[in-house]
């Protein structure tokens, strides 16, 4: 076999990118490397940007998108793995300026690899994917520093996409109070079946004048925004509360006066889940597969390989919702 299937990224004139399914050689693949056949890819942000052209994200095209993968080993010169082994490989360059998961096949160091816990399929794998390894880590930052149940309520923002619904589903499992952020008004009864005990508008919690600081009302929070919402967030969290950022969105820039950390102790939690440690990375897909597994069809839908262009686009337009696995083989 000398072709594979997968998303292939190509400048067809100058800033100006296509992405569509085509045959692609496997001289392209790296040789001396693991090589997995994917039974199972989800879309990211970070896909979208890809599949555009990004030079922020991939710098040479053409490029296959994709930052997630769970298949099965085939070769491994390293002999790490056993021929056969399911296993899962998310963030470091997968995706970025390695050939990535919407393929049938991958080629990554061992040193990118997890095998796929017990009891959990690598299509339940790719529902998780890199939204719920950040969402995972993002509630496991928050427990971590004492944020418990008891203590109030959690608010979440940009509440309608894969990191939040997932961090949603999982805070509510864990027995949580939790507030969603959304610009999205259509879907206040999808977050409300979701579990979400309070929804509030993002234009409406911004209204407000800016001061130093608002009346507290939040535990804890997960961000995935930046930028003024984060900044009103940190103004409205509880003595001692904590923030997990993990996010973007909105906007990169953090203005803010010092008041909210020396006058009611609240914390900032970095969250980055792409080049974590393996062992890091392992310690919350085993949570996953165990003592946080919950079931995430409400929040997740399936489409095949072809359909994947599509999706990005709605990704990259701010018109998609949940999590999107893209099944490449079975």
């Amino acid at each position: 076999m000398d072709y594979f299937n997968a998303l292939w990224t190509s400048e067809i004139s100058e800033g100006y990118f296509e992405t569509r399914l085509q045959s692609v050689p496997f001289a392209t693949l790296s040789k001396d490397k693991v090589l997995i056949q994917v039974a199972y890819s989800s879309l990211n942000y970070k896909d979208a940007l890809s599949a555009n052209g990004h030079k922020g994200i991939t710098r040479d095209f053409p490029h296959i998108p994709g930052i997630d993968a769970a298949g099965k080993v085939v070769l491994d010169p390293s002999h790490t793995f056993e021929v056969g082994q399911e296993v899962i490989v998310t963030g470091f360059d997968l995706g970025m300026n390695t050939h990535g998961g919407l393929a049938e096949y991958i080629s990554v160091p061992p040193q990118w690899i997890i095998p796929l816990p017990y009891g959990m399929s690598t299509r339940k794998a790719m529902q998780w994917g890199t939204a719920g390894l950040t969402a995972g880590m993002a509630v496991s930052s928050l427990w971590h520093h004492g944020i418990r149940p008891n203590q109030g309520e959690i608010v979440l923002t940009g509440a309608t996409g894969g990191v939040s619904m997932i961090a949603l589903v999982l805070l509510k499992h864990l027995g949580f109070q939790v507030a969603a952020i959304t610009g999205k008004l259509d879907q206040y009864s999808t977050l409300k079946k979701l579990g979400a005990d309070r929804i509030l508008d993002r234009d409406e919690f911004l209204s407000e004048k800016p001061r130093a600081l608002y009346p507290m009302q939040f535990s804890g929070a997960i961000d995935v925004l930046g930028g003024d919402v984060l900044i009103k967030i940190i103004k409205s969290l509880h003595f001692g509360g904590a923030v997990a950022a993990c996010g973007m969105a909105s906007s990169v820039e953090l203005p803010l006066q010092i008041y909210p950390f020396i006058l009611r102790g609240v914390n900032l939690l970095g969250i980055y889940s792409a080049d974590s440690p393996l062992e890091k990375k392992q310690e919350i897909w085993d949570k996953l597969a165990n003592a946080w597994n919950i079931p995430l069809d409400a929040i997740c839908r399936t489409i095949p390989l072809n359909e994947a262009p599509t999706y990005l686009t709605k990704i990259r337009e701010g018109n998609h919702t949940g999590r999107t696995v893209v099944q490449i083989n079975t």
